[in-house]
């Protein structure tokens, strides 16, 4: 088994536009206001409705003890000047040596690119520093928009899951991504 080592203390990135750092109890509020919006809820897998102010110390307060056991490495996405848009991070499987993309945007952040920009990133991180073999993500069938996300971070299509996931008492169908690291190593080179 490949065992997967996170740097002993999480590190910042950097893209372009944006600072990637981990979420302190400061982002209580911040979370709070984008998460509890109806229309990201909706679109997620985890987070409830309404989203509460404890939801959020809860979630926040469970991220270092995952990346302290090497399961997750979540991030915050914030602009240079430290707005909060968004999370974006990966839960780790030693065992196959690969993680699961995951991410999401506050509706007033929608449209501008930053959760591929934050995914590019953190396929990086993952790739680069912690030396996966593959980065999964899956999307709701029913929004196109995560899986064009996907698709700009080089992520393929590789299967689809009919009423598969209750999201609110609905089975909702799911379509499933892959990046294998000889793939996107492929993709980094041809592009310079």
């Amino acid at each position: 088994m490949v065992e997967i080592l996170l740097p002993e203390v999480q590190p910042t990135l950097t893209t372009e536009r944006l600072v990637l750092r981990p979420f302190d109890l400061g982002d209580v509020a911040g979370v709070v206001a984008l998460a509890g919006d109806r229309a990201l809820a909706e679109n997620t897998l985890a987070i409830p409705h309404p989203y509460t102010e404890a939801d959020a110390k809860s979630w926040i307060g469970e991220q270092p003890i995952a990346y302290g056991e090497n399961k997750s490495i979540t991030y915050a996405i914030t602009q240079a000047d430290n707005t909060l848009c968004g999370a974006v991070g990966l839960s780790l499987y030693s065992a196959y040596n690969m993680a699961e993309l995951g991410y999401w945007v506050g509706r007033p952040f929608w449209g501008r690119g930053y959760a591929t920009e934050a995914g590019a990133a953190l396929i990086a991180f993952g790739f680069d520093t912690l030396g996966l073999n593959r980065i999964n993500a899956i999307h709701f069938g029913d929004n196109p928009a995560s899986g064009r996300v996907m698709e700009k971070l080089g992520m393929a299509k590789e299967g689809y899951r009919r009423r598969q996931t209750p999201k609110w008492g609905v089975y909702r169908d799911v379509a499933l991504y892959g990046l294998l690291r000889e793939d996107w190593m492929n993709a980094k080179q041809s592009s310079g």
